[in-house]
């Protein structure tokens, strides 16, 4: 195998496909990426067992072949070559590199010990503009759960129905949700999957997005398709959560509150609440004044007046101020937000409407 290629494009390549390989494994062939010649291209691959990445990018192919390089040591070495073209030649037990005045020689392995890519043919699949799917999983990554025994909790539930996308997500203590309308591909059936929310933040984020992106899915895997990459996830199995359930059917107090004084409030309320996150809300619905408020035995106390429109009654709850500030910062940065309550037991609802629709119910904490 010989081919020569530009450092640049070797590492956008190898920071694509360095998402799927195994940073702690009994396998050594796993924390390998896979490099394939032929044609005027050069294929790298990898996978953690979890998922599996396969990107391509143009190259002068001398020599058609594959091997098998370690994706630490590789990247390692390309992202300290200077902006130039870079030349590979592998005998079958070393891969030999140059650029310009550098030169290095690299183990590898058999590319027969490495897994095959797995068969993609989804059962559905709808294509997606990228940048608004982007904005929405990070209105919602933030409150999928971490917790290893829940893995449904630990997903984001894509629908996508009636050109209509929604996102949703939950940790149990709080629920994100966002919607938009945007023109699809789909069939007339609903689209619906439970993708893992790191998988789909990963997705998002990688260097190789294009304006669009495909996302199929079988019975056990999702499939991401965009430019010449490929991300394949184990799909989510089970039924989500219906959201539709948590949210109350009527609020006692509405409040209408602009969403950067509030975060810029609750900063500085909370450093009184760094041992205890609970800060509290007191709607008074005759002032039109909203008071934040935290204590603490040890540092002392704090409270903020901000001033609001209120509809309903005078209304008091207390909420984790970790929590309130991941939904500020989900909402626009010139937009309102609208905090409806029930009652000092019950979930208090924060929404926000612009191009992204968003919701996020958040249990209380005790007052």
């Amino acid at each position: 195998m010989k081919f020569i290629v530009s450092q640049s494009a070797l590492m956008r390549a190898l920071s694509v496909v360095s998402k799927g390989i195994a940073s702690t494994s009994g396998q050594p062939i796993l924390a390998g990426v896979k490099i394939t010649a032929e044609d005027g291209c050069i294929e790298f691959q990898s996978t953690n067992g979890n998922i599996s990445i396969r990107h391509a990018i143009a190259a002068n192919v001398e020599e058609p072949g594959e091997t098998v390089v370690s994706g630490k040591t590789l990247s390692n070495v390309v992202k300290n070559l200077p902006d130039s073209a870079v030349s590979f030649e592998d005998d079958g037990t070393q891969m030999r590199l140059s650029c310009e005045r550098s030169h290095f020689r690299l183990n590898t392995l058999s590319p027969a010990d490495f897994p095959e890519f797995p068969s993609i043919e989804p059962d559905r699949s709808i294509e997606l503009p990228s940048e608004l799917l982007s904005s929405m999983v990070d209105k919602v990554y933030k409150v999928t759960s971490k917790d290893t025994s829940r893995p449904i909790l630990s997903g984001v539930l894509l629908t996508v129905e009636n050109n209509t996308i929604r996102l949703v997500a939950t940790d149990s203590y709080r629920l994100a949700v966002c919607d938009s309308n945007t023109e699809t591909s789909q069939s007339d059936e609903a689209f619906e999957a439970i993708v893992p929310g790191v998988t789909f933040h990963d997705v998002l984020s990688l260097p190789s997005m294009t304006e669009r992106i495909t996302i199929g899915i079988t019975a056990s895997q999702v499939v991401f398709s965009f430019g010449s990459t490929t991300y394949v996830s184990r799909r989510i199995e089970g039924n989500f959560p219906n959201f539709r359930q948590l949210l109350p059917t009527s609020q006692n107090a509405v409040v209408r509150i602009d969403a950067q004084q509030l975060a810029q409030a609750l900063r500085r309320v909370s450093v009184i609440a760094q041992s205890n996150p609970s800060v509290r809300f007191d709607a008074d619905a005759d002032g039109g004044v909203l008071r934040l408020s935290a204590s603490s035995p040890d540092q002392g106390e704090a409270s903020e007046m901000m001033g609001v429109e209120i509809e309903g009654e005078s209304m008091s709850i207390a909420l984790n101020f970790h929590f309130v500030l991941d939904c500020v910062a989900a909402v626009s940065s010139d937009a309102d937000v609208t905090l409806e309550l029930l009652s000092s037991m019950q979930p208090a609802i924060f929404k926000s409407y612009a191009s992204i629709n968003y919701l996020y119910l958040l249990m209380p904490v005790r007052m």
